[in-house]
Parts: C-alpha cells; sequence; structure tokens
C-alpha cells in the first residue's frame, strides 16, 4: 500500500469534523470533545496522518492521557493504524520516567523513594496536631493535601487562600490545616519519600533548576496532544509549558460540560482560554454523539442549556443512533420507595435482554448508596459498588496492594498481568473459588477482583504500568466493575458508559447539592447532570423522592429538570434560582448562641461545636464503644460519624420516628441499627 492509499485510508475512516482534526497535523489545536464524539479516534488519527505526511516524528510525540486504560487504548489505536514509537503515558508516568534517569545526574542522588500509601503519613501528622485519626478525618485531610499541591499552594499561604475560597475540611480552621501540611512535608523529609503530587512538583523544579535538562527533555518531545484537558490542574500546566518550552505545536483536547472536578484542583479555563493564550490556535468542535440515543442526547442538551434561559450556548450534541425508548421521570415518597422502583426498572431490562453488567444507578454522593444496596439485595440484583470506599479499604486489598508494590519496584518490567497472578496467588488467591463460604470465600473474592482489575487494564501493560493503575484507582477509590448492576457515584462514572442508567435522587438538596450555593458551584451541578445522563446509550431514568423517611417531607425535583418532564408528570418544581435561597443549609442558626451555623458538623448538631452540649458523656462513651463492635472492623464512620452520635445522644430519640430526625440517621441505618441504638438509649433514660 502506498503513502496516499493509507493517508486516504486513516481520512476515510472519520466524519467532517474528526478529518478535520485529523488534517491539522500541527498545533496549536484546541478540540472541544462532546460526550460520544469518537475524540481519540480523532486525535490517534490525527497522530497517524501527521506521521504520515512527514508533520511529526512519532518517536518524537507524547500523547498525555489521565489513566494508564486510556494511554494503553491510544497505543492499541496507533498501533492497529501502523504507528510505532509514540509514548501515550499519563501526566505521572511520563514525569516519574524522565525523573528516574534525569535525577541521579542532575543532583548525584536516586530519586527519593515514592511512598506506596499517604495515609500513614497524613495520619502521622494528624497526630502532631492533636487532632483525629479516624479514616474519615484522614481521608478529608489527604484530599486537601492533594488539592493543594496540584493548586500550587504552599503551607505558608494555604490558610488566606482557604478563607477566600471557602474550602471547609473535617470542620478545621484553616490554620490548622496549613500546620497539618507543614507538619506532612516534614513528615516526608524525615523518612526521605515523595508522595504521588511530588512526582510532578519534582519534575517542574528540575526543568526550572536544570536548563541542561529541560532542553534535552524538549528536545525528545517535540509535539504533544494532551485528552481530558478540561481535568487539568495547575501544576500540570505548569509541567505541559515547560515541556513544551517556547514552541507551540500541541493539540488540546476535552468538553467544558464535563467539567466537574473543580474541587480536587481541576481548571477548565486552561481549555476554554487555550485559544486566547494561543492566538494562532485552530478550534474544532466534535459534536456528533455515536454513543446515546436522540432521546438521550435532547434530554443532556436541554439540561445543559435549557430552553427557558434566554442565552444558549451554541455547542449541542447531534445524536446519530436510530432512536430509543423516552427518558423515563418518576417522584416516590420516600428513598426507599425510589430504590425499590429503580431495582424494578432494571429487573424488567434484565428480562428483556439486557445483562446486569451494561446498568447502572448513579447518584450524587455515597450517603444516598445504603437505600439503593438495600433494594437490590432485597430482590437478588447482582450489584456491585464502584467508587466507595469499600473494596479498598479491605484489608486483604490494602495488604495486595503493598506486595504489588513491593513486587513492581524489584521487577517493573515484567509482564502486568501474569506478574499480578502469581504474586496474588503467594497471598492466597486461586483460579478457582475455594468450598463453601464465610471469611474464605470473602477474602478470595477480594483478589479475584483485584485480578480482574489488572486484566481490564490489559496487556502488553508491564508490572510497573498496572500497578500505577490501580495505586490510581485506590486513590480515585475506583472500585472494579463486576458482572452486576453498577453502583456509583456520578463522579466516578465519568468516562464509562453503559445501555441502562438510572439517576437517583435528582432533587433539590441532592443535585444541586444543598452546600452548592454560589452561581459556580450550580453551574458545576448542573454539569455533572449532563455527565451522568450522557452515561446510557440507550435506557435512562431519572427519579427523586419527597422525604427521606417520616418527617422528613419537603423534597422536590430538581430545578435542573423544569420544563423537561413530560406534561403528565405530577411533580411540583421550584424555578431555578440564582442565589442562595432563604432558610438553605447555610442560614440555619445555632441553638445554643443564635449565630449561623458554617460547617456541616455543626448543622448536624444544630449548634457550635464550642457552644455547651447537653448530652451524657457516658452515654457517648457507650455510642462509641457499640459503633465499634458494630462496624466489624470496617471504618467507625461508616455506621454513624462522630457528629451523628453526639447529635444522638442530645436528642435521646425514644422511638424509630424520632430516630429518624436525627441529621446523619437514613433509612438504611434505620433498619440495620434502629433496634440496638433504642435499646441501648432505654439505660440511659
Amino acid at each position: 500500500m502506498t503513502t496516499q492509499q493509507r493517508i486516504n485510508e486513516v481520512l476515510g475512516a472519520l466524519d467532517p469534523d474528526q478529518r478535520a482534526v485529523a488534517e491539522c497535523v500541527q498545533g496549536p489545536l484546541v478540540v472541544i470533545a462532546g460526550a460520544g464524539t469518537g475524540k481519540t479516534r480523532a486525535v490517534t488519527h490525527r497522530i497517524a496522518h501527521a506521521s504520515l505526511v512527514g508533520a511529526a516524528d512519532p518517536r518524537r510525540t507524547l500523547a498525555v492521557t489521565f489513566t494508564t486504560r486510556a494511554a494503553g487504548e491510544m497505543r492499541g489505536r496507533l498501533a492497529q493504524l501502523g504507528v510505532e514509537g509514540v509514548q501515550a503515558r499519563t501526566f505521572h508516568s511520563a514525569a516519574l520516567k524522565q525523573l528516574q534517569y534525569f535525577w541521579p545526574r542532575a543532583y548525584g542522588v536516586e530519586l527519593p523513594r515514592l511512598v506506596e500509601s499517604r495515609f500513614g503519613l497524613v495520619a502521622e501528622a494528624a497526630a502532631r496536631q492533636r487532632l483525629s485519626t479516624e479514616t474519615s478525618m484522614v481521608r478529608d485531610l489527604g484530599a486537601e493535601i492533594s488539592w493543594a499541591k496540584v493548586s500550587n499552594v504552599t503551607p505558608g499561604n494555604y490558610a488566606g487562600i482557604a478563607r477566600a475560597s471557602a474550602r471547609e475540611v473535617a470542620n478545621l480552621e484553616p490554620a490548622v490545616v496549613a500546620r497539618v501540611l507543614t507538619d506532612y512535608e516534614a513528615i516526608k523529609r524525615e523518612r526521605g519519600v515523595i508522595d504521588f503530587e511530588d512526582i510532578l512538583l519534582c519534575a517542574v523544579a528540575l526543568m526550572h533548576e536544570h536548563p541542561d535538562v529541560a532542553a534535552q527533555i524538549r528536545d525528545r518531545y517535540q509535539h504533544f496532544t494532551v485528552d481530558e484537558y478540561q481535568d487539568v490542574s495547575p501544576l500540570q500546566q505548569s509541567l505541559l509549558m515547560l515541556w513544551l518550552g517556547d514552541r507551540d505545536d500541541v493539540c488540546v483536547v476535552g468538553d467544558p460540560a464535563q467539567s466537574i472536578h473543580a474541587y480536587a484542583g481541576a481548571r477548565p479555563d486552561f481549555l476554554t482560554g487555550f485559544a486566547r493564550r494561543h492566538r494562532a490556535a485552530k478550534v474544532v468542535s466534535l459534536h456528533r454523539d455515536y454513543r446515546s440515543t436522540p432521546q438521550v442526547v435532547e434530554l443532556a442538551n436541554n439540561v445543559l442549556h435549557p430552553p427557558h434561559f434566554t442565552k444558549r450556548s451554541d455547542f449541542r450534541l447531534v445524536a446519530q443512533r436510530a432512536p430509543g425508548p423516552e427518558p423515563v421521570f418518576e417522584g416516590h415518597a420516600t428513598d426507599t420507595d425510589e430504590a425499590r422502583a429503580i431495582t424494578t426498572w432494571f429487573t424488567a431490562l434484565h428480562r428483556s435482554g439486557t445483562p446486569w453488567s451494561e446498568m447502572a444507578v448513579l447518584f450524587r454522593i455515597n450517603a444516598q448508596a445504603p437505600a439503593l444496596e438495600a433494594a437490590l439485595t432485597e430482590a437478588g440484583v447482582p450489584y456491585v459498588v464502584r467508587g466507595s470506599e469499600r473494596f479498598y479499604e479491605r484489608p486483604e486489598i490494602r495488604q495486595a496492594l503493598r506486595l504489588l508494590v513491593s513486587h513492581a519496584g524489584n521487577t517493573p518490567d515484567d509482564p502486568g498481568v501474569p506478574a499480578v497472578r502469581a504474586i496474588l496467588a503467594g497471598a492466597g488467591w486461586t483460579a478457582e473459588p475455594p468450598a463453601g463460604s464465610g471469611a474464605v470465600r470473602e477474602r478470595w473474592e477480594s483478589l479475584s477482583a483485584l485480578v480482574h482489575l489488572a486484566e481490564e487494564i490489559g496487556e502488553p501493560h508491564t508490572l510497573a504500568d498496572v500497578v500505577e493503575e490501580l495505586t490510581l484507582r485506590a486513590d480515585r477509590q475506583q472500585a472494579p466493575q463486576g458482572q452486576g448492576v453498577t453502583v456509583a457515584t456520578l463522579h466516578s462514572s465519568k468516562g464509562l458508559e453503559w445501555d441502562a442508567v438510572a439517576l437517583a435522587g435528582v432533587a433539590e438538596g441532592s443535585l444541586p447539592f444543598a452546600l452548592s450555593q454560589t452561581r459556580e458551584a450550580i453551574d458545576e451541578e448542573r454539569r455533572l447532570l449532563y455527565v451522568g445522563i450522557t452515561r446510557a446509550r440507550e435506557h435512562l431514568r431519572l427519579s427523586w423522592s419527597r422525604s427521606g423517611g417520616p418527617g422528613r417531607a419537603g423534597r422536590s425535583m430538581s430545578r435542573f429538570l423544569v420544563g423537561l418532564t413530560p406534561g403528565t408528570l405530577r411533580e411540583a418544581a421550584p424555578e431555578p434560582a440564582s442565589r442562595p435561597r432563604r432558610g438553605s443549609a447555610l442560614s440555619q442558626k445555632c441553638r445554643v448562641c443564635g449565630e449561623s451555623l458554617g460547617t456541616a458538623a455543626s448543622r448536624k448538631l444544630g449548634r457550635h461545636e464550642q457552644c455547651q452540649s447537653t448530652y451524657d458523656e457516658a452515654l457517648l462513651a457507650e455510642l462509641k464503644g457499640w459503633r465499634k463492635d458494630a462496624a466489624a472492623g470496617a471504618p467507625a464512620f461508616v455506621v454513624f460519624t462522630d457528629a451523628t452520635l453526639i447529635a444522638i445522644a442530645e436528642a435521646m430519640p425514644s422511638d424509630a420516628d424520632q430516630l429518624l430526625e436525627v441529621p446523619g440517621v437514613g433509612p438504611a441505618k434505620l433498619d440495620t441499627w434502629g433496634d440496638a441504638l433504642l435499646e441501648l438509649l432505654d439505660k440511659f433514660r
């Protein structure tokens, strides 16, 4: 086949917009790629076309993705197109490879050891400040440390920036969090280790401090493609600019409508402002949606650009699939009723031929999961929890990950999947399940899920590649997908798709979330719903409930659905509002001093934590002891948080209805622990 024939083949497989991307063989180029529009196809064919016409050397091309799996998919597609030599890596993987080579040459010492998990270091930093080291506290502090580092926020300027941006971490004062950040960095220096974000920080420092190293890296990589550019953090942007130097041969790909990670440091303005920063940039939009039916696409467009808004964006997805069923909208009396109706919907679809693994129920926060899990269990529907803490908090999974990290440090180039199987076989995993049930069976199921996750990442990755991806997924709490209905938060569903998707809790207070009060926060909540809708290929269901249980009525359908539901739907919804309404969560008053309550824990208590309490200390001690037993080895907050236990001790509920009135107690927790709690409380009356 001649070169021209290969070029015709590469370009002929694309639609007009994708072809426009592929034909722009030199940057700067920004591609606005809507959900399901074939962005990976467009950019891989662009790299192939640039290689064929001599505009780019594949061996000097770096394609940056956000997951190892996405990088593997890109390498696979390029191989199918006959392109060899392109480096497709995550930001961290590319930076780490550069550090491992150049750091010893620049500084005369080996790169510090990469710590496998920051949990213990964060816990020690919290203990130095005499803070709780419970899992929830350490998790929240760890997430804030990550945000600060990727946002280029130092311990010294953290407090001021946190106050200005109204960041709240575990009800702690910003100055306290800043001291934890300082101690955390000191502990790392004492141990001689670096963490995940330090990979990028060290890469930036290396190129700043050693111009000769920067020149060598720039000579090695001259053509860049960056995927999911709306999720880039300031730290990643800094590294990208250093890689580029004074050149502009870069193609960035992203979707502002899927920008949902601002809380973690993502800056979508890097994408939306690209053409302003690069005056010569060409802008191409991909709007043909090959994933979803016209019915799903129409709803997604209207949620993002509501018909009742006078200003509407020109960018709208255009469905390419055949028509399918209309989305289902339903309001319910309680969360339990809603969960059971969703389960009934799934069961009917399964009887019609849809596999359980092609279904998902998505929701805003993890607190919404118990009612859904209970309904699925009750109906005998298999499910897997994605994005929850359950999987990665299991002792056998923590142990297995430590084992894999250790082996990857010694034999990083071993074939990934076979090595994982062999290593976990030494930890007790077998290809066939053990006889019987109980703890042995549960351990096997956990290890088997980890093996399947490695297999999902696939070949031809090395052990180091697979372990990097497993570590990344553990940090993001992305549990493996099994052969059941996926139960996941909207945030953790990004990048996934199913034949049938149920969106639960599409109500005021849930979506948008009660604490999302600014216009920017509300807009991100709208995009979050858009992401959820566009996960569905064919079947889509949106639902909400008017209450979480007795005494909790008053919720209504989300403002985002106003004017979009069928005329026959009898469900009132509030008018869209651009300002916080009176009586919102942020306007609650302390029952002791009468001042506003500014944190989630204080609102749960109904008073400031420093204001006089009315609970019996002996009762609270009993409640904490009971909670430890009820948790059965799991993190204590899975049962109830400290704030909820204090609220229970202060309220002293005498029956189930009164117990449900306590913030933090839902129907599922009432069913599981209500009787035992009330029995314990009776002893203190």
